[in-house]
């Protein structure tokens, strides 16, 4: 039970109707998890509002309602509080449920559209290795410690955020690392929250479906900077065109990082070869397991990060170097024959274009790269003829595939793709609507040395079609034909 007084502190209340002496039972969003005491959040969402559920929740025993206009009808027995805004505030109410964790640890969060989920990875093992008890939020799953929780969103709503982050607290963790997607910026999932950092990988065409226009999109991860206190640090990518607007109106003190300009820190490729990296990280050195050009800038942003927080440079290095990728990030298994095959959670056309040039870097010339791919269903449809026009010119041959069709037609997900294949490169490419034909398919016409990218799930072990998910997964799929 918690006094709704304490839970108010510092929120803007434009009228309180009713008792304010009152004490709470539990808080919630779902009019079905409502009980005796409850405080109900009446949250306009993008297909439900809660508004329209305030007699039903009371009727269950909520007495506490946190609205943004008052029903018609007031029940006097019951407490109403308007704001402005009812899903921000249920961020700043929920982190006072829970003694606001978020100031008990060092909170850091990632966002961008590619290298969140390597980098956030990467500075929880990292942080792990150097003694710490550490937390993480991730697109693949949540960790406190060795604690695995798996992951439903990005980034969780501001309640179970926050109940995660308490756990976190009450398992000792000093830091956690979590990725901050532009939803959850947008829908309020991070009010509330102290962080003591923040940082930009960078920004390219991706959730157009639901921001609706790039404006839009880079508007929301700039939202993120501009609300860290002047306590945090604000780390930037300034190779990404954008990387300097996500520190034009921050408070935190900015910082920058780069491998092609001048910046706080600098790195340089000196070799990235199939196996690994070897990088100048702030004229240090060193030797990664990690592959390819994108995953040096997920270094050095990790790198930064520790070092912002005061770790030892030098020790950060030695560390580093020993990390292994990420789950379904540029995942590679070899076969008997030599074939290379690759699974990649690229499914933006900046990523995939990142992972064909790395994997065409690293050629011989005398492979040959079959790009396997698809594009989600109910997802921004501007981006399927741009990946297969992408896959088609960097890729020696192409199967278009199924992805998570969800509620559309895969034929017609694929038909929209093929429309981006130039003339040129029609030839080299096949449509298979079944993912795993496609695999087999690409692994039946591959030779010795050839190299297989199966891009779009990575991590994901499903596939999800018409609501229903079915177990997929796209590196068992590969082992199956190739080992």
């Amino acid at each position: 039970m918690k006094a709704l007084v304490d839970l108010l502190r510092n929120v803007k209340v434009d009228h309180l109707e009713g008792a304010a002496d009152r004490t709470v039972s539990g808080i919630t969003y779902d009019s079905r998890e409502v009980k005796t005491g409850s405080l109900f959040f009446a949250v306009k969402g993008t297909r439900v509002d809660g508004h329209n559920f305030i007699d039903q929740v009371i009727e269950n025993g909520a007495n506490i309602i946190v609205c943004e206009h008052l029903p018609q009808t007031i029940n006097p027995n019951v407490t109403y509080i308007q704001v402005s805004d009812s899903s921000y505030t249920s961020g700043t109410i929920a982190s006072n449920w829970f003694g606001n964790p978020s100031q008990k640890l060092k909170l850091v969060g990632i966002t961008g559209t590619n290298g969140k989920t390597t980098t956030v990875t990467l500075l929880f093992n990292l942080f792990r290795e150097l003694g710490y008890h550490t937390g993480l939020l991730s697109t693949i799953l949540n960790r406190i410690d060795d604690e695995l929780i798996p992951s439903t969103h990005t980034t969780p709503d501001a309640i179970n955020l926050n109940h995660l982050l308490n756990e976190m607290v009450e398992k000792s963790c000093t830091y956690c690392f979590m990725e901050v997607s532009s939803h959850a910026i947008v829908q309020n999932r991070i009010a509330g929250l102290t962080f003591a950092g923040g940082i930009f990988s960078n920004i390219t065409h991706d959730h157009l479906d639901f921001h609706k226009t790039f404006e839009e999109y880079l508007k929301a991860k700039k939202r993120f900077f501009d609300e860290l206190p002047s306590t945090a640090f604000a780390l930037t990518n300034i190779d990404d065109r954008n990387g300097m607007v996500m520190l034009q109106n921050s408070k935190a003190a900015k910082h920058t990082y780069s491998f092609q300009k001048l910046a706080d820190f600098k790195g340089r490729f000196i070799e990235a070869p199939l196996d690994g990296l070897h990088l100048d990280l702030d004229g240090n050195e060193i030797w990664c397991r990690l592959v390819g050009r994108f995953n040096g800038y997920n270094l050095m942003a990790a790198y930064a990060a520790s070092v912002l927080l005061e770790q030892d440079p030098t020790e950060v290095l030695t560390i580093l170097s020993n990390l292994e990728s990420v789950e379904g990030r540029f995942d590679y298994i070899k076969s008997p024959q030599g074939i290379i095959g690759i699974v990649d959670y690229a499914h933006t056309p900046d990523a995939l274009q990142n992972v064909l040039e790395t994997i065409n870097q690293l050629r011989t010339g005398n492979e040959m790269l079959i790009t396997v791919v698809g594009c989600g269903g109910d997802r921004d449809k501007a981006k399927r003829p741009v990946m297969a026009r992408i896959a088609a010119r960097l890729s020696d041959r192409v199967i278009l595939t199924s992805d998570n069709p969800r509620s559309e037609i895969p034929e017609q997900i694929i038909s929209e793709m093929l429309a981006g294949v130039e003339k040129e490169f029609a030839r080299n490419v096949l449509n298979i609507t079944d993912r795993n034909d496609a695999i087999r398919t690409a692994c039946a016409m591959s030779r010795d040395k050839d190299v297989i990218l199966v891009a779009g799930k990575g991590h994901e072990k499903y596939q999800d079609i018409n609501g229903v998910k079915h177990p997929f997964d796209d590196k068992e799929i590969l082992k199956k034909y190739l080992l």
